[in-house]
């Protein structure tokens, strides 16, 4: 008996060891040494009804709270509330939250006032975080404001367009180099059978229903028009005076390209969020699509693709006539016009949104800042990280020199070798581009494109708007809200903005 016992124990202890073991493991990066050190400490963390991006939050909690005592709460809003629902909470000093993850082209309106904690030197001396390991442009874009750290990156974004690897090279394709092209490719293809299944499917698939991020779509189209002589340059005013570059030739055959991509889709494609279009895609509905890095992922999702191994990616497309911005017509690509121009073609690949970040109220006690750093530190750490960005049900993208660095990751999520080279190799030919586009960052950004933009251009596409009338509304919008706001203050932001360092 008591030998049989002495098994039993041996054997519970063994389990019990091993559990351990196994969370020890699970938990490296979550603040060393710190087993306990919160107890007690409850974190509310907000950010946008996912699962994009809440659920690595929520998924990891439990670990975390293992490892250190601390309760994660996830509180989700909608996309289209959340700038609003955390600048009130701040305002208001009601301090719902201790943390936020959002998007940080929101930081000039929450670090002015004085509502965000600094995280200068917690970043520096937290070894598990593996700050350097962060990509340059995601510590200097998405986590820095006017020479500081005011966020953890969680997620690395940029758009870039997706084709369908096997129907190209089938009828002898090669993938889009402008958008032109774009157009051509998905005019070939829709209203044809791409799947197998008998019915008829679409050339392109893309999410441009309103208020649901879809401006950022015009703008990656856009932006090969309006951008050409590097980051610096801007894309979205003039440097000089802060006029918007919403009303001339480069924007008209923007919209122009926008309204064809409209009609090249699904027929409720108007009101498709990205959910939406990244499921059309990975069911094989679609020739091409326009997303951010979130479809690599998917693509190998067995529970909902069937294009495995069938999808390439390339940099945005761009266009061989840009914009003379002292004209306001379009003019061709050369030397002069084009310095960074890939066989005759100028790149523009968009930073769009800059990557979901993560934030801390710096009105919140001392422990509670405390713990709600070491959550988003463990998040981002790569041992967290690594994995979770090869899942495309996370939202979060590679962000990280270990993401890009190595594949084993990606091949464990059941990507082939070359499948994940052509998908991280698009996303660092983004990143390395001398022509690459600051999304905006400047006060009321959320305005500027969530509200006025995104308005005219649902108009627009609905046919209320003309195209005239289209770029009219959008730069009437914007000067009166930079008048509101002080014309100088935002031009000094803007300048302060593109000024990064890669």
């Amino acid at each position: 008996m008591l030998r049989d016992m002495s098994r039993h124990v041996g054997r519970v202890l063994v389990v019990l060891l091993a559990a351990v073991g196994l969370l020890g493991t699970a938990c490296t990066n979550a603040q060393q040494n710190t087993s306990g050190k919160f107890n007690g400490v409850t974190i509310r963390v907000v950010t946008f009804t996912g699962p994009q991006i809440a659920e690595p939050l929520q998924r990891r909690a439990p670990d975390f709270n293992r490892a250190t005592g601390a309760k994660v709460e996830v509180v989700t809003v909608p996309f289209s509330d959340l700038y609003q629902k955390i600048l009130t909470d701040f305002s208001t000093k009601t301090n719902s939250y201790d943390a936020m993850v959002f998007d940080p082209q929101w930081m000039g309106d929450y670090v002015t006032p004085g509502y965000l904690e600094d995280l200068s030197d917690r970043v520096t001396k937290d070894s598990s975080l593996e700050w350097n390991d962060v990509g340059a442009f995601f510590r200097d874009f998405s986590a820095t404001y006017k020479g500081k750290v005011y966020t953890i990156p969680l997620d690395g974004d940029f758009q870039m367009v997706y084709y369908r690897k096997d129907l190209l090279q089938r009828d002898g394709l090669q993938p889009p180099k402008t958008w032109d092209d774009y157009i051509t490719i998905a005019r070939k293809y829709q209203g044809k059978d791409l799947n197998g299944d008998g019915k008829p499917d679409f050339g392109s698939c893309i999410a441009m229903k309103r208020s649901a991020q879809s401006y950022w779509m015009y703008l990656s189209v856009a932006a090969a028009f309006l951008q050409t002589k590097g980051t610096s340059q801007g894309a979205f005013f003039s440097t000089d005076n802060l006029q918007p570059l919403m009303n001339n030739a480069g924007a008209a055959a923007a919209l122009d390209i926008y309204k064809q991509m409209s009609k090249l889709g699904p027929p409720d494609q108007l009101n498709n969020d990205v959910g939406d279009s990244r499921g059309f895609f990975v069911s094989g509905r679609c020739a091409l699509s326009l997303d951010w890095g979130d479809i690599g992922p998917l693509t190998v999702d067995k529970s909902q693709s069937t294009v495995q191994d069938k999808v390439g990616a390339v940099i945005l497309p761009g266009s061989k006539r840009v914009l003379d911005r002292a004209s306001g017509s379009l003019v061709d690509c050369n030397a002069t016009t084009c310095p960074n121009a890939i066989d005759g073609v100028n790149h523009a690949p968009f930073a769009a949104f800059g990557g979901w970040s993560g934030a801390i109220n710096k009105a919140r006690p001392g422990n509670v800042k405390d713990a709600a750093f070491a959550f988003l530190s463990y998040v981002s750490a790569p041992a967290q990280s690594s994995l979770d960005v090869t899942i495309g049900k996370t939202g979060f993208n590679p962000y990280r020199a270990s993401h890009f660095n190595n594949l084993d990751a990606w091949k464990k999520s059941g990507m082939s070798e070359q499948a994940a080279k052509d998908y991280l190799g698009a996303i660092q030919s983004s990143l390395k581009s001398p022509n690459m586009v600051l999304d905006l960052r400047i006060q009321q950004s959320a305005f500027y494109e969530g509200t006025a933009l995104d308005q005219a251009l649902a108009q627009f596409l609905a046919g209320e708007l003309t195209r005239e009338q289209t770029m009219a509304q959008i730069t009437n919008q914007w000067n009166s809200k930079t008048d509101e706001i002080g014309r100088q203050i935002q031009l000094d932001a803007y300048k302060a903005s593109l000024n990064v360092s890669r």
